[in-house]
C-alpha cells in the first residue's frame, strides 16, 4: 500500500506496527525536511500519527503548547499536530488551520482516530474488513493494493457518477469502500466499532455582530482576510509557486503573493493553440505586472492523446475533469517548486458561476410553474426534452424535479439529463438509480444545515460542498500529487469562509459585474483589463480534440470490446451518445461524452488490474 502511493511522497517512507495496528506513510517533505519523519510517536509512546497535508498555523500552535510544557524535537507541523491531539483530543480540530487527513493510534485505549479537513481538500478513504477491522488510505489505488478488498465497481455509484461528474461522498466507485466526507472524523474503538461524526458545519448564516457596516468596510475587511490567507498558505521550507491562468482568481492570488515580498515568484500557465480557449494574454499581462518568473506549456490534443495512458493510470476514481491540473502540476514541479497556490474556490465564494444568477430566477418562476395543470407541465417537459441541445434538457430536469431553491441547486451540476442517464443503465443499475432519485444524495442534510440562509449562501454552499469538494478538490489532490506537488487553495480557507459567510449577499455578489467584491478588494494589484473582463471559464478545447486527435481513443473506448467491461451500461445507448456527438453540432455536449468515456476507460483498467 505504501509503495502504491510513492508518488504522493517520494522523500521518505515509514512504517509502524503494534499488534492491532499497522501505519504507513510516504512523505513529501515541506516543513523541516530533514527531521519530520513519519509515523511520529509522542515521547511517552502513547500516540502515533500519520498525516497528509499541511497545518499553516503550526508555529502559533507550537508556541501555545510549549507554554503548557510540551517539548518539541523537530520544527515540523506533524509533531505539532500530534502534540495538539495528545493535549486536546478531538477538540484540537477547530484549532487547526490547514488542509489535512490524519490518523492517530492510541496504544493505551487501543483506538484509532482519524479526521479530514473542513472543506475536503485532502482525502481519506476507508473500508471495513470482515472480522479484522478497518483499512484506510489517501487513495483508492493504495487501499486496493493491500489485497484485502475486492475491486468491484458499484452499480449505484455508476449511476451517481453519470449524474455528477464524480461519485459524491460518502460513496466511492467501488462497493464496500467509503469516502470520509469533508469536516468529518472517524473513531475505531477497541471492540472494532466504527463511528463517524461531523465535527464542522458551515457558519451560522446570520451573525449581526460580524457584519461589516457598509460596503467600503467590507472591502477593507476582505482585503485583510485575503492577505491573511495568502500569508498562511505561503508558509513552507521549500520553494512555493503559483498557477496563473490569467483569470481574476489566480491573478488576485499571485498579486497578493508578490505584494508580500520574498524571492521572485514562479508562475505557471497552460496555453492552447485554439482561439477562444487560451487565457495566455491575461496570464502574460499578470506575470509582467507582478514581475514573476513565468512558465508556459502549450497543450495540444496530440499531447493528451499520447499521455492518456499515464493520465488514466493516475485515476483512483473516474472523473470527467482535472486533466488541466495534471499538466499544470507537471509544469510546476519541473519548474522547481514543491508547493503551488491555486485560485480554486473563488467562484464558489464570490458568485463566479452562472448558477448564482440563474437559479434565483428559476426559483421565482417555480410557484407559477407549479400552478399549471399537471398534464400541461408533463407535456411541456417532454417537449423540452425533445429539443436539441443540453440547455433545454437541463431546464426540463429542473422543471420536472425541483420544488425549491435547494432542489434546483442539487440538480445544477447534473451532467446527463435524467432520461438519458437512466437509459444508459442496465435494469439492475437503473432500479438503483431510480430508487435514489434524481436529486443529489445530500439534499436533505444540506437543506437542514442551511435553514435561515439567503439564496446566495444556499447556492454557494451547494457549489462548495458538491462540485468543489467531490470533483475539483479531489481531482486537484490526485493530479497534483501524481507529480509530487503540494497544491494549496487559499480561497478554500476556513478562516476566510467563517468571516465571509454572514456578510450581506449584495456585498459579495453583483450579477452585473463578475467577482465585484474580489476585484474591488484587489483593485490596486490586479490590472484593470483583467478586473473588468467578462468571466471566461477555464475549459480545455476538448470539443475540437474529440473530433480530431482524441477520436481514435474514443472510437476504441466506445467499441463493443471495450464496453464489455461495463456490465452495468447499455452498450447500444453508450455508442449512440458517441455517434450523435460526432454527427451533431452541439459542442457543449462534449463533457457528457468525455465523462462517459472516462468511466468506460476506468472500468477497462480496473478489469485488467
Amino acid at each position: 500500500m505504501v509503495q502504491r502511493m510513492v508518488q504522493r511522497g517520494p522523500d521518505d517512507q515509514g512504517l509502524m506496527s503494534d499488534g492491532d495496528v499497522t501505519l504507513g506513510m510516504c512523505r513529501l517533505a515541506i516543513f523541516d525536511p530533514a527531521n519530520g519523519r513519519q509515523p511520529t510517536t509522542t515521547p511517552d509512546g502513547r500516540f502515533t500519527i500519520v498525516f497528509n497535508g499541511a497545518i499553516y498555523n503550526h508555529r502559533e500552535l507550537r508556541t501555545g503548547l510549549e507554554a503548557e510544557g510540551w517539548t518539541f524535537r523537530t520544527h515540523c507541523d506533524t509533531e505539532v499536530l500530534l502534540a495538539a491531539y495528545a493535549r486536546y483530543g478531538a477538540d484540537c480540530l477547530p484549532r487547526l488551520r490547514g488542509m489535512f487527513a490524519f490518523a492517530v493510534w492510541d496504544t493505551r485505549e487501543h483506538t484509532l482516530f482519524a479526521a479530514r479537513d473542513p472543506l475536503g481538500i485532502k482525502p481519506l478513504y476507508y473500508a471495513r474488513l470482515r472480522d479484522t477491522g478497518l483499512v484506510f488510505a489517501s487513495e483508492l489505488n493504495a487501499l486496493l493494493a493491500g489485497g484485502q478488498i475486492a475491486r468491484e465497481i458499484d452499480p449505484a455509484a455508476v449511476g451517481e457518477y453519470l449524474a455528477w461528474f464524480s461519485v459524491p461522498a460518502p460513496r466511492t466507485i467501488y462497493r464496500g469502500i467509503a469516502n470520509l466526507p469533508p469536516g468529518h472524523s472517524i473513531v475505531v474503538d477497541a471492540a472494532g466499532t466504527v463511528l463517524t461524526r461531523a465535527w464542522w458545519h458551515l457558519p451560522a448564516p446570520v451573525q449581526p455582530a460580524r457584519v461589516a457596516g457598509n460596503y467600503q468596510d467590507f472591502i477593507h475587511g476582505l482585503r485583510h482576510q485575503l492577505e491573511d490567507t495568502i500569508r498562511a498558505h505561503r508558509v513552507a521550507d521549500v520553494p512555493v509557486g503559483a498557477f496563473l491562468s490569467g483569470g481574476m482568481d489566480s491573478t488576485a492570488v499571485v498579486g497578493l503573493m508578490t505584494r508580500q515580498g520574498g524571492p521572485r515568484l514562479k508562475t505557471f500557465s497552460l496555453i492552447f493553440g485554439e482561439s477562444g480557449y487560451s487565457e495566455q494574454a491575461g496570464a502574460r499581462l499578470a506575470a509582467q505586472t507582478f514581475g514573476t518568473e513565468h512558465h508556459e506549456d502549450l497543450l495540444t490534443g496530440a499531447r493528451i492523446a499520447a499521455d492518456l495512458p499515464r493520465i488514466l493510470a493516475t485515476f483512483d476514481q473516474p472523473t470527467g475533469d482535472g486533466i488541466n491540473t495534471w499538466y499544470a502540476s507537471r509544469l510546476a514541479r519541473a519548474g522547481g517548486v514543491t508547493v503551488a497556490l491555486s485560485g480554486l474556490g473563488g467562484d464558489e465564494l464570490f458568485g463566479g458561476y452562472p448558477s448564482f444568477r440563474d437559479l434565483p430566477r428559476l426559483q421565482a418562476l417555480l410557484p407559477l410553474w407549479r400552478r399549471l395543470p399537471r398534464r400541461l407541465r408533463v407535456t411541456l417537459v417532454e417537449r423540452l426534452r425533445a429539443l436539441p441541445g443540453t440547455r433545454a434538457r437541463k431546464l426540463a430536469d429542473f422543471l420536472a424535479h425541483a420544488r425549491d431553491l435547494h432542489e434546483l441547486a442539487s440538480l445544477q451540476r447534473r451532467v446527463l439529463p435524467e432520461t438519458q442517464r437512466l437509459s444508459l443503465l442496465t435494469p439492475e443499475a437503473r432500479r438503483l438509480a431510480t430508487r435514489l432519485g434524481p436529486n443529489h444524495p445530500m439534499l436533505e442534510d444540506f437543506a437542514f444545515e442551511l435553514i435561515g440562509a439567503d439564496p446566495f449562501q444556499i447556492i454557494s454552499a451547494w457549489e462548495l460542498r458538491t462540485y468543489m469538494a467531490d470533483t475539483l478538490l479531489r481531482d486537484s489532490d490526485v493530479f497534483s500529487m501524481a507529480h509530487s506537488l503540494e497544491l494549496r487553495v487559499p480561497f478554500v480557507d476556513r478562516a476566510l469562509v467563517d468571516w465571509l459567510w454572514p456578510q450581506p449577499a449584495w456585498f459579495k455578489y453583483d450579477p452585473r459585474r463578475a467577482k465585484r467584491a474580489l476585484a474591488d478588494a484587489t483593485a490596486d494589484l490586479v490590472p484593470a483589463a483583467i478586473r473588468n473582463r467578462p468571466k471566461q471559464g477555464f475549459t480545455l478545447p476538448f470539443a475540437h480534440w474529440m473530433r480530431a486527435e482524441l477520436k481514435p481513443f474514443l472510437d476504441h473506448t466506445f467499441s463493443p470490446g471495450s464496453l464489455a467491461a461495463c456490465p452495468w451500461l447499455e452498450a447500444t445507448e453508450a455508442q449512440a451518445i458517441w455517434r450523435n456527438y460526432i454527427t451533431g453540432q452541439d459542442t457543449r455536449a462534449w463533457s457528457r461524452v468525455w465523462t462517459l468515456a472516462m468511466l468506460i476507460a476506468f472500468a477497462n483498467r480496473s478489469a485488467a488490474s
